[in-house]
């Protein structure tokens, strides 16, 4: 699944435009790596997302394609 998709869906990010700017900003790494937009997410990666002044770090637990509101946490464990 695309990067902009699952920080949408697994509400890490509210919308996927938001999404979309903080991956061209840079702000988003996948196991340690800046990635795009476009980067494939799988089982097992690591995101680090950056929030200003603050960093928020998960890991993929499951990925997707939808998910209801109550669900989305079961998507990613925090680091």
């Amino acid at each position: 699944m695309r990067l902009d998709k699952y920080l949408k869906v697994s509400r890490l990010i509210k919308r996927r435009t938001v999404a979309n700017e903080a991956c061209d900003g840079g702000r988003v790494t996948i196991n340690g790596r800046v990635a795009k937009a476009s980067a494939e997410v799988k089982q097992g990666d690591i995101l680090a997302i950056s929030f200003g002044n603050r960093e928020v770090k998960v890991e993929v637990l499951d990925v997707q394609e939808t998910v209801k509101k109550d669900e989305a946490k079961e998507l990613f464990r925090y680091l």
